[in-house]
């Protein structure tokens, strides 16, 4: 969510700017190659000058306005991704497409883009001794992958997860860095997964813009201090899309809940030839998404601390929309 007076970004960027006669804005971001529609009637201030603020703000990924799910907030902003039967990223679709629910009410959206948002994605591996000399070099290549697919100004951030979590390349653009990071990695330790879990998303949920955790482990916890639970419970709380895949013969139910909860998807591939396929349709579901704000119908009380459910519909068929279930509104 965003905080409720969002500042007027640098008005140098890039966007183009209409008004059109039912108080709509459109906003075409030639930055981020997107577009955005806002009603300005929806948010206080002079004419349409709060719906374009924000509409930049969003889109710039200015930190100002991506705290999601952050308290004093007035504006709930929920990315949702979707796909065709192939598993392929739908584009083209409209506000009118959408149909956005809070504890089962629907609500007016207020704000819609789609774009390719900033991102700032941690990639964690397992290299404990239980994914072996196979399993590792097999992770190592697929977050390479995946790096690879990232663009220039994407940030992204390595962990190692073993008896100890570390972190092998802060959150930056620098991905030589990054790269000789995993070139050097070894097996070690045992798995602490449901502490890797937490810590990553603690890493990357301070970051701006979009923010996802991509997950390679063979899913079996041997040494954490945290439970399953503990690591559900930090994804709920959070706003980072996680995106678990299964490198060995079973997928814990761990995986899918956590893709379930903050609107990832959980993978288990078959072969190594299946795991970069899998690496390059994460990126580029990542890349192909939907932005989609809200002011809740029910104000969200000061100093109240609540749960509330996000459900996410789009009106039309042989579509799978995914988006995280709910946020803690305060």
């Amino acid at each position: 969510m965003s905080s409720g007076s969002p500042r007027l970004p640098n008005m140098a960027l890039p966007f183009d700017y209409e008004e059109r006669r039912d108080s709509t804005i459109l906003l075409r971001a030639s930055r981020y190659g997107g577009q955005a529609l806002f009603r300005a009637s929806r948010f206080a201030g002079p004419g349409p000058w709060r719906a374009l603020a924000l509409g930049l703000a969003i889109l710039a990924g200015d930190p100002g306005v991506s705290a999601q799910f952050s308290s004093g907030v007035n504006v709930v902003e929920v990315y949702a991704a979707v796909t065709d039967e192939t598993g392929n990223p739908v584009s083209g679709l409209r506000r009118d497409d959408f149909t956005v629910l809070e504890d089962g009410q629907s609500q007016v959206l207020s704000a819609f883009a789609e774009g390719d948002f900033p991102l700032s994605v941690a990639v964690a591996l397992d290299r404990s001794f239980s994914m072996g000399t196979e399993r590792l070099p097999t992770a190592v290549s697929a977050a390479r992958t995946f790096l690879g697919e990232l663009r220039a100004r994407d940030q992204s951030m390595l962990v190692a997860i073993g008896s100890e979590i570390e972190v092998l390349a802060p959150l930056s653009t620098d991905r030589a860095s990054q790269m000789r990071a995993l070139s050097v990695l070894k097996p070690w330790g045992t798995t602490g997964l449901h502490d890797a879990i937490i810590q990553s998303i603690d890493a990357v949920q301070t970051a701006k813009g979009r923010r996802a955790l991509v997950l390679l482990s063979d899913g079996t916890d041997r040494y954490s201090k945290a439970t399953a639970t503990d690591a559900l419970q930090r994804a709920r709380h959070a706003d980072v899309m996680i995106y678990p895949v299964a490198i060995g013969r079973t997928r814990p139910p761990l995986f899918a809940e956590l893709a379930s909860l903050t609107g990832g998807r959980s993978f288990q591939p078959k072969t190594p030839a299946d795991l970069n396929v899998i690496m390059r349709t994460i990126a580029n579901e990542l890349r192909h998404q939907y932005l989609l704000g809200y002011t809740p119908s029910r104000p969200i009380a000061r100093g109240e601390e609540q749960w509330r459910t996000i459900t996410v519909r789009v009106n039309r068929s042989g579509v799978t929309v995914r988006a995280r279930d709910g946020y803690l509104a305060r």
